[in-house]
């Protein structure tokens, strides 16, 4: 993997992570035609670009962050589900994540949906703008069907802020502020265990030269790519937010699921086509 596949696979993090057309879809296109998919080194990567989709939230709505502590109860509420239900289901999620037809079939069923989602929930007289801690929970129950590969993080927690009122402008901005302490979680993980090959007890009890023989194990070409990745994320996923959440509020979902439907199509034929692709 080099400088080019990693802004490359930046930029369609940051395009895709906060769109209801699932990332995951399409790093399985991106890294399989680049011929990078099967290095651990990618799987890591795009996981850890995530950092730079994070930090794009946090600076564009930098003032919900300053508001008021009852803004990070309800996320952390609304987080809760995923986590738990992540770390009881774990095996079937692994398991999952080795079938690429299941994100194939995930980007139709969901592109389905969105074309018919506008339909059955238009805005309301009095919409609800600031959740609940009861709609944070629901729209947290929504987000964990993104645990399966294919299945949009950010269309499952918007479709869950429509079920409980919100405009689709609020509930885009709901999940947005939701994809920060999962994707943070995520990412972070991922640095551990998967770059630095560190256990959660070697940072707890400062295990220093476990710590720092980690650190000297990852080369100098993959510092840079990480560091050009997660900038090129946080600049590219900026954009996409802006321009999401324009387009959401005049068009709704219906475009998205029609590319939904595509990029299923695509991996479908490449598999049946032979070509070897693989999740990251």
């Amino acid at each position: 993997m080099d400088i080019w596949h990693a802004i490359i696979l930046a930029i369609v993090e940051g395009l895709t992570e906060f769109l209801p057309v699932s990332s995951t879809g399409h790093m399985v296109i991106a890294s399989s035609l680049m011929g990078i998919s099967a290095f651990e080194f990618t799987k890591m990567f795009t996981v850890t670009i995530q950092f730079g989709a994070i930090l794009s939230v946090v600076v564009l709505y930098w003032k919900r962050f300053i508001n008021s502590f009852d803004f990070y109860k309800k996320l952390l509420v609304a987080v809760i589900p995923a986590l738990a239900i992540g770390f009881m289901v774990k095996d079937a999620i692994d398991a999952m994540l080795e079938r690429v037809e299941i994100v194939a079939i995930s980007l139709l069923v969901g592109g389905a949906i969105l074309i018919f989602v506008d339909k059955w929930f238009t805005d309301r007289e009095n919409p609800v703008t600031t959740p609940s801690y009861k709609n944070a929970l629901v729209i947290g129950l929504f987000q964990c069907l993104a645990m399966i590969p294919g299945v949009s993080r950010s269309a499952s927690s918007i479709i869950g802020g429509l079920t409980q009122g919100m405009t689709r402008k609020s509930a885009a901005e709901f999940s947005f502020f939701m994809a920060v302490p999962t994707m943070l979680a995520a990412a972070s993980y991922s640095v551990l265990k998967d770059l630095l090959h560190l256990e959660i007890s070697d940072v707890v009890m400062f295990n220093i030269p476990k710590i720092q023989e980690s650190f000297a194990a990852i080369t100098t070409q993959e510092w840079q790519a990480l560091a050009i990745g997660n900038v090129v994320a946080f600049l590219v996923a900026m954009a996409a937010i802006k321009f999401f959440v324009g387009f959401l509020t005049k068009h709704g979902f219906k475009l998205f699921g029609y590319y939904r439907i595509l990029l299923g199509l695509v991996i479908l034929i490449l598999l049946a086509l032979g070509v070897d692709i693989q999740l990251v």
